[in-house]
């Protein structure tokens, strides 16, 4: 699929010892001809693919000494025919090169074109896609992983397999349909459904796994929560490493959300310091209040602070109580002053300002959220996926619960509509909307 010359500067911008323009299309070695002189007595049409060529990069009002590389149509990126000038980093000189090749025909370059047009020409397929956006936006190393599977095929070659089956199984209702004569024999009907019920299985592995994948693609959300003044703010610190909280010995300082992200074992934790819960006549206290609540409600862990100098008291049982049901760590903070009779179901005992029990309370926090991450497995971390999958799971149910009592037609359709749903995923059937929604996450020049 041949298009017309894009380019773009594929490297961040800013100063840095290389930057690289990239074009592709249906001619970019024309571009190469008119900037590049190579250093060997050799011609830019005679390039060797995938060989680098030192040599001077003609910018129209100025020269640099770079190298330049060129990738043959299909085994490139884009499956089209590329062209790299590999330059000085610096934004006089990348942006002048880049000026050169729109000023010689290209067209620069929309948000993630280059790896639209790879989708495109079958180079790679939209869950790859996805997972590398994930690996570039990555900040944990588990978030490199998950991206690094997604991109590496593993959902996508496992959804092809289920749809191959569902193929088949189509394939073998239409003849019955077309031959009515030819009742389907009850032993095929018995494998039609060990086939569907094997797809399904294997549909609630992945589903299964959704809230794992989603927490190490998008940070397990820690709620800091407590009465006034037990330390919360304290804690968020010493956690972080730096002082991003506002921390007094005056109750209610904190009177919104204060928020920072830790790396604990290669997985982001966001950490939310809440206000302190209580009863107030103060109008903004109360507004904080209200969102420190809401974020009880969503958070994957709510870290309850308590005062170890001070008996636990009712609003400290009132907020255990509002929270009992929640995945949650109990820790009496200030353990480096004296210390009071501690009741409240104890988990762990720290000290936010010497840094007692902190590494351990990291380990808590881990454990208490992440399972065993299985680097090869398929972990689902995009909710797109997620509801797909929903979607198909739902109609490959129905055709198993009715594969018995409904008529072989009316039976495909809830099979053709797992297909279809699959093929979101796959690409298949994914549609223009969903495509550009995806692309639209890259960067210029990737």
């Amino acid at each position: 699929m041949t298009e017309n010359n894009i380019s773009a500067i594929s490297t961040a911008l800013g100063v840095g010892g290389v930057a690289i323009i990239r074009i592709s299309g249906e001619s970019p070695l024309q571009i190469a001809k008119a900037m590049f002189k190579p250093n060997k007595n050799i011609n830019v049409s005679d390039f060797e693919p995938y060989k680098l060529y030192t040599g001077e990069i003609d910018g129209g009002t100025f020269k640099d000494y770079g190298m330049c590389v060129y990738f043959k149509a299909p085994k490139s990126f884009t499956g089209e025919d590329m062209v790299e000038f590999h330059c000085h980093g610096g934004t006089a000189i990348t942006q002048g090169i880049l000026k050169r090749t729109l000023e010689l025909g290209c067209e620069m370059a929309g948000k993630g074109e280059f790896t639209k047009r790879a989708f495109l020409n079958g180079k790679l397929s939209l869950s790859s896609a996805e997972g590398l956006i994930n690996m570039i936006n990555s900040e944990s190393e588990a978030q490199v992983r998950a991206g690094y599977n997604l991109y590496r095929e593993k959902l996508k070659t496992k959804t092809c397999e289920m749809q191959a089956v569902l193929t088949e199984i189509l394939a073998e209702i239409d003849a019955n349909i077309d031959f009515p004569e030819d009742d389907i024999e009850e032993y095929k009907l018995s494998a039609i459904k060990k086939k569907l019920e094997n797809c399904n299985i294997e549909i609630e592995k992945l589903i299964s796994g959704y809230r794992l994948g989603s927490r190490i693609k998008n940070g397990v959300n820690v709620a800091i929560v407590g009465r006034p003044n037990t330390g919360k703010s304290s804690i968020l610190n010493t956690l972080l490493g730096f002082d991003k909280a506002i921390v007094t010995d005056i109750a209610g300082t904190t009177r919104d959300i204060v928020e920072g992200s830790i790396n604990i074992k290669g997985v982001k934790f966001n950490l939310y310091d809440t206000a302190g819960i209580r009863e107030s006549g103060d109008y903004i206290e109360v507004l904080g209040i209200e969102r420190s609540k809401k974020m009880i409600d969503s958070a994957d862990l709510v870290l309850f602070v308590l005062d170890a100098t001070e008996v636990v008291n009712d609003e400290d049982l009132q907020i255990r109580k509002a929270i009992e049901n929640k995945n949650k760590i109990t820790v009496f903070n200030k353990t480096d002053k004296k210390q009071t009779i501690l009741t409240c179901g104890i988990d762990l005992l720290v000290s936010a300002k010497t840094g007692f029990n902190i590494d351990i309370l990291k380990n808590m926090m881990y454990n208490k959220t992440i399972d065993i991450i299985d680097t090869g497995a398929e972990l689902l971390t995009e909710e797109r996926h997620y509801r797909a999958f929903i979607k198909t799971n739902e109609h490959l149910k129905n055709s198993i619960e009715n594969i018995e009592t409904v008529p072989l037609d009316i039976l495909s359709v809830d099979i053709k509509a797992a297909w279809e749903y699959l093929g979101e995923i796959s690409g298949l059937t994914a549609s223009e909307e969903i495509i550009n929604e995806i692309f639209s996450k890259f960067c210029v020049g990737k």
